[in-house]
C-alpha cells in the first residue's frame, strides 16, 4: 500500500490481516465532546453541575463548548469518512432528551440525535450508541441517583424512549459505560461526579447500576419487532492485575484488585453472582446482592464491550485504604501523559482471560488509545504524535493476536476521535485521532489517524505480519 508505514513485501510471511467484516471506529462522550450543554431546552447534568464546581476540574475547564461536537457534527463525519470507519460510538446525553431526567421528552434533544444518525448512515458509518457515559442527569441526582432504587425504571423508561425513536436505525447499543469507574470515582474516591467519598455508597451504586442495566436490556428485549434486528450489550473497563511478586500476600491484593475492577461487573452480568473477594474488599460496607438482583443483572447480552488501556502490577500495601492492594509503577516502561504503562500485550491478556472466564460471547474492543502530548495549537495539514501511532499500531496488533488465538473480537474503536475534556482532568489530556485547537475549534488530523486510515484501508495488512 502507498505510504503504508509497514510495507509488505514479497518475502513476508503471514501478512497480519482481519475479515472484512470487522468493525473499525472510534468512541466519543457526550459531555467531553458535544458542548451546549443546557442549548434547546436541555437539562443540566451531573457533570455540568461538577465542572462548574471551584476546584473539581483542572484549570476550572467546563464542557460548556468542548469541541462544539452538537453544532460541527456534520463537520466530524465528515472526518469519520476521511478515516474509513465503518462505525462511530457515541453516548446521549440523558438530559437532552429527559430535562428531568423522567417524564417529560424534550424533542429538540430528541431531534439532535436523530439527525445525527441520520448523518451517520448517509455517510455508511454505523451508529453505535451507548445510553448512560457517566452524564446522570442533575435532576434525578437531587432524588439520590445511583443510591436510589427507582432508578432501574427511569433509566428503563429512558432507554426506551429512544429504542423507539432510534431503534429502527441503530444496530448496536451499549447499556452502561465503564460502571466501575462510576462507583469507583464518583461514589468511592470523588474525584468524579458527583464527588461523593463513601464506600457504603459505592457499593449500593454497584448494585443499581446493574438493576437498571438489566432493566434497560429487558426493555430492548420486549420491543415488537426488535429494535432494527439490533444489538444490545455492556461495556467494561478492565486492568488487567499482576502481583509484583510470588509471595503470598501479593497475589492476595493482585486478587482482591481484579476483582473489584474486572470481575464486580461482569460476574453478576455473566455469572450471576458477585466475586467472594468484594465482601474482602468492602468491609462492613458490602452487603450480599439478593437473588432478585443478580437474577436481573444477569441478562442474555449479545456482545461485551472492553475498554482497556493499561495494565497494573500490584503488591500488598496494609496502608492502602480498601483494597491492600497498591500498583507498582514499571520504571523501564514507557508511560502515557496520566502515567499509565503502554503495554500491548496485556491486551491480548485481557481478551483471552474474557473468553477462558465467560465464554464466546462476542467481544469489541470499544475504547482503546493514549494521552500524549500535543501542543495546543498547530500549523499546517498534520501533527505528527509518534508515540501514539505507535500506541495503536502495538495494540491493534494485540487485538489480531487475540483473534488468533480464538477470542471472538469482532471490532476495534479507538479513544478518541477527537481531543476532549477528559473529565476532571479538563483539557490537559489529548487522546484524540484528530487535534482540536480549542480556542478556534480547529480540527487537524494526527498522524495516528493516517495509520489508522490506512491500516482500515488495507484491513490490518499495513501493520505488517502476525
Amino acid at each position: 500500500m502507498v505510504g503504508c508505514p509497514f510495507p509488505m513485501t514479497a518475502a513476508t510471511p503471514a501478512p497480519l490481516e482481519f475479515p472484512p467484516d470487522f468493525v473499525w471506529g472510534a468512541a466519543t462522550a457526550a459531555y467531553q465532546v458535544e458542548g451546549s450543554p443546557l442549548a434547546d431546552g436541555a437539562g443540566a447534568s451531573i457533570w455540568h453541575r461538577f465542572s462548574h464546581t471551584p476546584g473539581r476540574v483542572r484549570d476550572g475547564d467546563t464542557g460548556d463548548v468542548a469541541c462544539d461536537h452538537y453544532r460541527r457534527w456534520p463537520e466530524d463525519i465528515a472526518l469519520m469518512r476521511t478515516l474509513g470507519l465503518t462505525s462511530y460510538r457515541f453516548s446521549i446525553s440523558w438530559s437532552r432528551i429527559l430535562p428531568e431526567g423522567r417524564g417529560r421528552v424534550n424533542p429538540a434533544g430528541l431531534a439532535h440525535y436523530e439527525r445525527l444518525v441520520d448523518g451517520l448512515l448517509e455517510a455508511g458509518i454505523a451508529p453505535h450508541i451507548t445510553l448512560y457515559h457517566w452524564d446522570l442527569p442533575a435532576a434525578l441526582d437531587d432524588r439520590g441517583g445511583w443510591l436510589n432504587p427507582d432508578i432501574a425504571e427511569w433509566f428503563a423508561d429512558y432507554a426506551s424512549v429512544l429504542f423507539k425513536a432510534l431503534g429502527d436505525r441503530v444496530p448496536m447499543w451499549a447499556t452502561l459505560n465503564e460502571p466501575w469507574v462510576v462507583t469507583d470515582g464518583g461514589y468511592l474516591h470523588g474525584v468524579l461526579a458527583p464527588g461523593h467519598r463513601s464506600a457504603f455508597e459505592a457499593a449500593i451504586a454497584a448494585r443499581q447500576l446493574m438493576r437498571a442495566h438489566g432493566r434497560a436490556v429487558q426493555a430492548f428485549r420486549g420491543l415488537a419487532p426488535p429494535a432494527a434486528g439490533g444489538r444490545i450489550g455492556l461495556v467494561v473497563n478492565i486492568e488487567p492485575k499482576y502481583p509484583a511478586s510470588d509471595s503470598d500476600a501479593d497475589r492476595a491484593a493482585t486478587a482482591r484488585a481484579e476483582a473489584h475492577m474486572n470481575r464486580q461487573f461482569l460476574d453478576p452480568a455473566l455469572l450471576g453472582r458477585t466475586p467472594p473477594e468484594l465482601a474482602e474488599v468492602f468491609g462492613e460496607a458490602w452487603v450480599d446482592w439478593t437473588p432478585e438482583e443478580l437474577a436481573l443483572a444477569r441478562q442474555p447480552l449479545d456482545f461485551v464491550g472492553i475498554n482497556y488501556y493499561t495494565r497494573a502490577v500490584v503488591q500488598h500495601d496494609p496502608a492502602v485504604w480498601l483494597q491492600r492492594a497498591a500498583p507498582v509503577r514499571q520504571p523501564q516502561a514507557t508511560h502515557t501523559e496520566t502515567g499509565w504503562e503502554v503495554h500491548a500485550p496485556s491486551l491480548t491478556d485481557t481478551l483471552t482471560w474474557f473468553r477462558r472466564r465467560y465464554g464466546e460471547l462476542p467481544l469489541y474492543v470499544t475504547e482503546n488509545g493514549s494521552a500524549f502530548y500535543d501542543p495546543p495549537q498547530v500549523s499546517g495539514d498534520e501533527l505528527d504524535d509518534p508515540l501514539r501511532r505507535d500506541y495503536l499500531a502495538q495494540h491493534l496488533r494485540a487485538v489480531h493476536a487475540a483473534r488468533a488465538a480464538g477470542v471472538d473480537v469482532r471490532g476495534y474503536y479507538a479513544w478518541s476521535l477527537l481531543d476532549n475534556l477528559e473529565w476532571a482532568h479538563g483539557y490537559s489530556k489529548r487522546f484524540g485521532l484528530v487535534h482540536v485547537d480549542f480556542s478556534t475549534q480547529k480540527r487537524t488530523p494526527k498522524s495516528t489517524a493516517r495509520l489508522y486510515a490506512q491500516v482500515i484501508a488495507s484491513q490490518g495488512r499495513c501493520l505488517g505480519r502476525a
